[in-house]
């Protein structure tokens, strides 16, 4: 990867993988595009406003930079994707699609991130497999299925290099929560340092997969960077590091802040989108073909997000 166009750069994974990608390949070399203007340090390097919708625009900006790779994450979360589904669709398929056009037409490696989203209520719960029964019923899971098999499409009918993982739920201090089913996960780490205590929306006992940011950028380098001729499965793998209900991060948390209270006011439409989700998934066939392995547990993770969390606030 030489010159890389991050779509949705100001969006929960893209504001931190646009730094990442900088720091790696040179700040001139990574091309930032979202639909507003970008702010403090996704200033620093090349950046442009595009709508992922508008095909022109995209190829526009592709072309400008001379772009040979496209991280397209520009996406509605799942959360808000039920309120809004039609937009959900236009946007999550409507903006891959164009995206994988760009790829199509100028011949470059492209990456797009599915989700457990993409699994549904049929689903085997525990450590569920690389390839099995996927029947979501979420829009933002239909979207991420559709989009799995689309990447798969343009692959074997056109040759793009497309790659992709299936993220669990990302938890980090540097965004702020975008709509996410797990993003109770990322709230619970502010209520604890400010209050001591937290509201999930989320019920006891609902186990999901979770990962800590510096997990998933890492994940989306490697696999980029890794030998094509050993991905069998190429898109939407599984890959996996926290299994974990809202009383786990509770039991973590309390390791550092005593007296941390937890207790419950259940959002309905967010609960049923994780009743839906798997409660661990299996990265095996992640590690097998390209070395994928998380380096956080939920305890290491805890302990920094305290700290971050912590010395974010006292910025503020």
């Amino acid at each position: 990867m030489k010159k890389i166009l991050v779509t949705g750069a100001l969006g929960q994974i893209g504001s931190e993988l646009l730094g990442k990608l900088r720091e790696t390949y040179g700040t001139d070399n990574v091309i930032g595009t979202d639909i507003r203007e970008a702010e403090g340090s996704h200033n620093d390097g090349p950046f442009e406003i595009v709508d992922v919708t508008n095909a022109e625009q995209l190829h526009e900006v592709a072309n400008k930079y001379n772009i040979d790779t496209v991280m397209h994450l520009a996406a509605l979360l799942s959360a808000k994707a039920e309120v809004y589904p039609k937009v959900a669709w236009d946007i999550n398929m409507g903006g891959l699609v164009n995206a994988l056009e760009v790829a199509r037409e100028l011949d470059l490696k492209f990456f797009t991130p599915s989700s457990i989203g993409a699994f549904g209520p049929s689903t085997p719960k525990d450590n569920t497999p690389q390839d099995t029964l996927q029947r979501p019923n979420t829009m933002y899971g239909v979207n991420k299925v559709a989009g799995e098999l689309l990447a798969d499409y343009y692959y074997h009918r056109f040759g793009v290099d497309t790659r992709g993982v299936r993220f669990p739920g990302l938890i980090s201090y540097v965004a702020p929560p975008g709509g996410g089913t797990t993003d109770y996960a990322v709230e619970i780490y502010y209520e604890a340092t400010k209050k001591k205590a937290y509201h999930s929306y989320i019920g006891e006992g609902t186990k999901m997969d979770m990962m800590y940011m510096p997990d998933a950028l890492n994940a989306i380098i490697q696999l980029m960077e890794s030998d094509p001729a050993k991905l069998e499965h190429r898109n939407a793998f599984n890959i996996s590091a926290i299994s974990a209900a809202p009383e786990d991060f509770e039991t973590a948390i309390q390791k550092h802040i005593p007296d941390f209270k937890l207790s419950y006011d259940v959002d309905p439409v967010r609960q049923n989108i994780a009743n839906s989700w798997p409660n661990s998934i299996d990265s095996s066939v992640a590690s097998k073909e390209w070395g994928f392995k998380a380096d956080y547990d939920i305890d290491r993770m805890t302990k920094e997000m305290l700290e971050k969390v912590e010395q974010k606030l006292v910025k503020q």
